[in-house]
C-alpha cells in the first residue's frame, strides 16, 4: 500500500485501465454517431416514417452506361414535408464498362406531414423520348411524424 494515499498500486492501475476503457468506448460511441449515414430503403419499402429534419436514401439498381436513369416523377412531394437532397453512385465491383451499381437517391423530411414520392426509370430523361417511354415506376409513401 502506498503511505501517501491509501490506495495500493494493483488497485491503481485498475482503476486506470477502467477509466481509459470506459474513455475508448464513450469515443467510440460519438464516432459512430457522427458518421452514420442517412437511414437507407430499397424498392420494396414503400411506406417510410422519418422524423423532421431527418435524411434518408432510397437505394436502386443502376447502370448509367444505359441512357437510363432514376428520376423523381411528376407530381413532386410537396415541397413543404419532403426535399430532395442530393443522389451518388456506386458501381459494382469489380469496376467494368458497362457494369452495373447502386443509385442512392437522397432526401431531407422537412416538417410534419406525408406526401407521395413518385420515381420513374426514364431513358434521356426530360426529352420527349422520355415523356414516351414506359419506363419502370416506383411509388413511395412518406410519413413525417414529430
Amino acid at each position: 500500500m502506498d503511505a501517501t494515499d491509501g490506495i495500493s498500486t494493483p488497485s491503481r492501475k485498475i482503476g486506470i485501465a477502467v477509466a481509459v476503457a470506459a474513455l475508448l468506448v464513450t469515443v467510440y460511441s460519438l464516432i459512430s454517431l457522427l458518421t452514420a449515414g442517412p437511414q437507407v430503403y430499397g424498392p420494396q419499402d414503400t411506406v417510410i416514417s422519418v422524423a423532421p429534419g431527418e435524411r434518408f436514401s432510397i437505394e436502386l439498381e443502376d447502370n448509367p452506361s444505359t441512357g437510363y436513369r432514376w428520376a423523381v416523377s411528376p407530381p413532386p412531394p410537396d415541397p413543404q414535408v419532403l426535399k430532395p437532397a442530393g443522389s451518388h453512385y456506386e458501381a459494382d465491383e469489380p469496376v467494368v464498362a458497362g457494369s452495373g451499381g447502386t443509385r442512392y437517391l437522397e432526401f431531407q423530411a422537412v416538417r410534419a406531414g406525408r406526401t407521395e414520392l413518385a420515381l420513374r426509370h426514364c431513358f434521356q430523361c426530360g426529352t420527349e423520348r422520355a415523356d414516351s417511354d414506359g419506363g419502370e415506376r416506383l411509388a413511395f409513401r412518406i410519413t413525417v411524424t414529430d
